[in-house]
Parts: structure tokens; C-alpha cells; sequence
């Protein structure tokens, strides 16, 4: 009888995220030099382009294909191709196929780049092909939300949705590079300017209560899309994400405890529920105040405490109110709970916040008590916190 064999290897992987304006303009160098630190030769580039991006910045695959003819010496432009933006290009498969195809056609190897401009949804479904195509082609994410700069793009996880689930398709592959470009937020919608806020709440809250206080002294400027408070809110966001995903010990998400997705289980079933009729961001701040109020009581955290929450979400703009009608779809979105558990796999673990800047996990939730705290949400987003 044969011995088992067993072999053990670790793989190390370094990305970096940088920030500047203007990315495409002629003066700045960075995407070159981004290229040109992988190798100092022509690159083949497929770009694929989120259609609002496109709609909204009409020069910009000129700008990319004048760029490109600049610095021929490293960057190869092969395609410029636009595709459905929002999380509906998640939703269809024919999506990903057309990035597929155009990989095959363009012959785009795995020492080639798949850079992909748009915001979180297409950032995710752009990544998921270039995973997926010959086992991996590399990927340059340049974000152009405030959700995606902040949050969606600077990890490792690429998706699309499936069966009625968020992201139950999907790849842990970490992109060659991240690039945060300014002028991207100034066309953004309001919505979409003041979405990608409450994942910075998010970390805040269980991680860092000098950057929670930071958001609610600046609530109003941020809402008042004041550039110099966005640009530290998705630096610091971003930042701690990173240093999470690094120092976390878990970057695949291969246990059950999932800090990051505090406030989610009820996020993505409300994204559902709506037809993604609702951004991203702004599910996800009514599912943290939820779980906050949940957090309240149960005893975790005191009435103070709640009210800040609430009062910071409703300072930057949001409305925490729930759009259920009947007590079906309380029961509805009462079964996200255990659709994330088996998202995690294993037991359930739901963080929550002992404190400002704490988490605190817990592995099973009161139904009974989850539906006191919706009808509170729901009660106090009816009125302005003093």
C-alpha cells in the first residue's frame, strides 16, 4: 500500500491601489507606469467600460485609445468595449460571455490585462470573466463610484448572481492593481455620491471609533459632495479594507466570521426584494442600522449609541426606512439570515457592535427580536435624531 503524499505551498500576492486624477490625460504617467512595472514591453489591453461610465465621460475612449498610441512602447490597446452598468449586468450571463469572447478574439493570454472601468457591479462581473478565462488573465480595476473606490474594488472577490442569491457565483482572485481616480465622482448622481458612505460607516463602526467620529462631525460636508472630506472618507475606507483583507488571517473568507459583511445578510436580501431597484450602499445602511438597533436590544449597546448611528446615516442622506408591505415580506427578509449562513457556510455568524468601533459577533438571531428592531428602524427613520 502507498504512502499518502502530502505537499504544503503558500503563494504570495501584493497589489497596489493608487490614486490620482485625469488618468487618461497625456501628463500623467501612472497607468504606464503601472504597466511598465509588470514588463517593459508592449502589453495587450482589453478595456471594458461600465455604459453610465461611458455616457458620462463621452471622451473617454478616445482619450484611452490617444493615450495608449502615446505610450505604445508598454500599452497594446486591443478593444474598447462597453458594457450594461448596475447590478443587472450581474444578473446576465451574456455579460460575461461578450467579455469572454472578446478575450478569445483579441487573444488576451494570461500576460495580458483585462482593465475594467465602472463601478462595483461591472468592477465584479468584469472580474469574475477575466478569472475565469484561461484560469486567470490579469486585472486592473479602475473603480469610478465612491462604493466601489472605497470598498467593492480594493478586495479580492469577483461575482456574479445566480438563483435568486447575490454573488453565488463567484472567484477569489486579487487584481494586478487598483486605480482611484477623482474625476470620476464629479458626474456621479447623488445617490450614488452619498451609497458608497456607509460601507466607510461600515468599518467605522467595528473598527476604528476615530474615523465613525470623523464621518459624523463631517456628515454634512460629505453630503454637500465636499471633495476634500470624500477623498480622506475613501482613503481611510480603503485603507482599513486592505489592511483587514492582509491582516485578517482569513482572506478567502474560508471561515464563518465575516466582519466586513456587517450589516449585509439584510443588504443583499433587500437588493433582491427591490429587483436592485435599490443601490448597493444604500441597502447596506439600512441593514447596519438594523442590526445596530438589534444590537440595542439585546442589551449590547445603549440608546446613545443607536441614536448616533442613525443620526450619522440620516445626516449624509439616507433613508433607513424598510419597503415592506406585508408581513410576508418581513418573513421574506427575515430568511436572508439563513440564506448568508449558507453563503458562509458552516455556523451562522453575524457581527454586530458592542460599541462605537467594536464588533461583536453573534451566532444565532431572534427572529422575534429582528422584527422589534425593524419596526424601530422603521420608527425612528420617521424622525430626525437630536
Amino acid at each position: 500500500m502507498f504512502k499518502t503524499i502530502e505537499q504544503k505551498f503558500e503563494v504570495s500576492y501584493q497589489y497596489g491601489l493608487h490614486f490620482t486624477e485625469n488618468l487618461f490625460g497625456i501628463k500623467n504617467t501612472l497607468f504606464r507606469d503601472v504597466i511598465k512595472a509588470y514588463k517593459n514591453e508592449p502589453v495587450k489591453l482589453l478595456f471594458v467600460i461600465d455604459d453610465g461610465v461611458a455616457e458620462a465621460h463621452p471622451e473617454l475612449i478616445q482619450n484611452i485609445k490617444t493615450y495608449c498610441l502615446q505610450y505604445q512602447e508598454n500599452l497594446l490597446h486591443t478593444k474598447s468595449m462597453v458594457v450594461q452598468g448596475g447590478e443587472a449586468c450581474k444578473n446576465d450571463e451574456s455579460q460575461v460571455e461578450a467579455i469572454l469572447k472578446a478575450v478569445s478574439e483579441y487573444a488576451i493570454c494570461r500576460h495580458s490585462f483585462v482593465v475594467v472601468i465602472g463601478g462595483g457591479a461591472v468592477i465584479d462581473m468584469a472580474g469574475y470573466a477575466a478569472a475565469i478565462a484561461h484560469r486567470g488573465v490579469k486585472l486592473i480595476r479602475i473603480p469610478t463610484t465612491v462604493l466601489s473606490q472605497d470598498d467593492s474594488a480594493v478586495g479580492v472577490k469577483n461575482s456574479v448572481n445566480a438563483f435568486g442569491k447575490k454573488n453565488f457565483i463567484g472567484t477569489f482572485a486579487p487584481p494586478f492593481a487598483i486605480i482611484n481616480d477623482t474625476d470620476f465622482l464629479k458626474t456621479l448622481e447623488q445617490r450614488d455620491w452619498i451609497s458608497g458612505i456607509s460601507e466607510a460607516l461600515k468599518v467605522a463602526l467595528i473598527k476604528d471609533d476615530v474615523f465613525f467620529e470623523y464621518l459624523e462631525k463631517n456628515a454634512h460636508l460629505l453630503r454637500e459632495r465636499n471633495m476634500e472630506a470624500m477623498q480622506y472618507t475613501i482613503y481611510r475606507c480603503a485603507e482599513m479594507h486592505m489592511h483587514h483583507i492582509a491582516q485578517g488571517g482569513d482572506p478567502f473568507e474560508s471561515g464563518s466570521s465575516r466582519p466586513l459583511d456587517f450589516g449585509h445578510w439584510a443588504a443583499h436580501k433587500l437588493e433582491y426584494m427591490t429587483n436592485y431597484a435599490l443601490r448597493h450602499g444604500e441597502a447596506v445602511a439600512k441593514g447596519i442600522v438594523l442590526d445596530v438597533a438589534y444590537a440595542h436590544l439585546i442589551g449590547l449597546i445603549n440608546e446613545s449609541d443607536l441614536n448616533r448611528v442613525v443620526q450619522v446615516f440620516q445626516n449624509i442622506g439616507f433613508d433607513l426606512s424598510f419597503p415592506l408591505s406585508s408581513e410576508k415580506e418581513v418573513n421574506e427578509l427575515l430568511n436572508g439570515i439563513e440564506e448568508f449562513r449558507e453563503h458562509l457556510g458552516g455556523e451562522l455568524t453575524i457581527t454586530l457592535i458592542s460599541d462605537i468601533g467594536v464588533k461583536h459577533d453573534v451566532h444565532e438571531i431572534d427572529r422575534g427580536t429582528m422584527k422589534n428592531a425593524l419596526d424601530l428602524v422603521n420608527e425612528i427613520s420617521k424622525l430626525k435624531v437630536k
